[in-house]
């Protein structure tokens, strides 16, 4: 069923406007009768942040914005979902057009501004299907708007501790104006100070939610030094390493397109993204698990995010361009990986060339 729904869908998918083509495709999922996936190997289920993950292959937050079709998702095969990003009000975000395609790149552009159903609408939706099982972790910005950016965190941890798997503070999205600003050193550490104290303040009766950071990588080493000593220091659960960048690789071929606005995600940040991992492993040492992303459309790129230190992974972008069976894939390599080295899960896999990658010269 899986193999037909997307041999009918991706063809006409992209052919569309690529916004147009993201709505079709909620659409689809919504009413799709999708049979859940065959049970993972055992080999593949990892167990960080408290939760135990039938395979490490989540979808990003992006896709999902308004947490319309988490169970769809994990029908297809995918070992956690993300939605979001949810802001706590209504916004639309930023005027169209604000999603390209770069073909011949693999890559795509996005500056849709965190466009929110709002956090009432993800929620009642997540209320409705908590009993449902699956991993569902909820993404969170503030709203453009907000005169006070932290408050709006503080108030989605209030808002969804209770019905989120985890929840990821998103401070990397380069299309909120002023909102990376967050990411410096003293902001950070009042952020994570007061959502951390609001994530216990509700323990007693919404239990320990995981919360997880989000960063860019566009960070400086010095900075991400600062970041990382924060986000130990304040305990977290985990990072999300990393969100889309502004920067705009040389080898680019679609470069009318690479002029937008943006941030640029797909096979264009994957040397980025990963050496960021690598960067964020060598200094967390152990204390955090992380979530790598960016760039991965192979099974060989998912496999070089967890010897990078990645714990869990995350896809969007390759799905654009590799369809659906790229989470088939991902999972095929993994095990292929754990049966040449003879090993019985994941854990010795994660890391084992951070260090390699981050004495290597820097990616351009």
């Amino acid at each position: 069923m899986i193999a037909f729904f997307e041999r009918l869908a991706r063809p006409l998918l992209h052919a569309l406007d690529p916004e147009d083509a993201h709505g079709l495709a909620i659409r689809m999922l919504k009413f799709a009768p999708l049979r859940p996936s065959a049970p993972d190997d055992r080999r593949l289920a990892v167990r960080v942040i408290g939760r135990n993950f039938p395979n490490p292959i989540g979808i990003a937050a992006g896709f999902d914005k308004n947490a319309e079709v988490p169970d769809a998702l994990l029908r297809l095969g995918f070992g956690f979902v993300e939605v979001g990003t949810v802001t706590p009000q209504p916004q639309p975000g930023n005027p169209r057009p604000r999603l390209f395609r770069l073909d011949a790149d693999m890559g795509v552009i996005n500056r849709l501004g965190f466009n929110s159903q709002g956090a009432d609408a993800a929620f009642a939706r997540l209320a409705a299907r908590a009993a449902g099982g699956g991993i569902v972790g909820v993404n969170v910005g503030a709203n453009k708007d907000a005169a006070d950016r932290v408050a709006d965190y503080v108030r989605m941890i209030e808002r969804f501790a209770a019905v989120a798997s985890y929840v990821a503070i998103n401070i990397s999205s380069p299309n909120t104006p002023g909102l990376r600003d967050l990411q410096q050193a003293a902001r950070l550490d009042d952020l994570l100070a007061r959502v951390v104290d609001a994530r216990e303040r509700l323990a007693s009766h919404a239990g320990q939610t995981p919360v997880l950071l989000k960063i860019a990588p566009d960070l400086s080493l010095a900075d991400l030094d600062d970041v990382a000593g924060i986000a130990r220091a304040r305990r977290i659960d985990g990072m999300i390493v990393g969100n889309t960048t502004l920067a705009r690789p040389a080898s680019l071929r679609e470069t009318g397109k690479a002029k937008e606005a943006g941030g640029l995600s797909g096979r264009p940040l994957y040397p980025l993204a990963t050496r960021m991992l690598a960067e964020t492993y060598v200094r967390v040492e152990g204390a955090l698990p992380l979530i790598g992303v960016g760039g991965i459309d192979s099974g060989a790129a998912a496999l070089a995010k967890f010897h990078a230190g990645a714990s869990l992974i995350q896809i969007y972008s390759g799905l654009v361009f590799r369809g659906l069976g790229l989470v088939a894939e991902i999972k095929t390599a993994l095990l292929a990986a754990l049966e040449r080295d003879r090993l019985d899960g994941l854990a010795a896999l994660i890391g084992a060339d951070a260090a390699a990658i981050t004495a290597a010269p820097w990616p351009t």
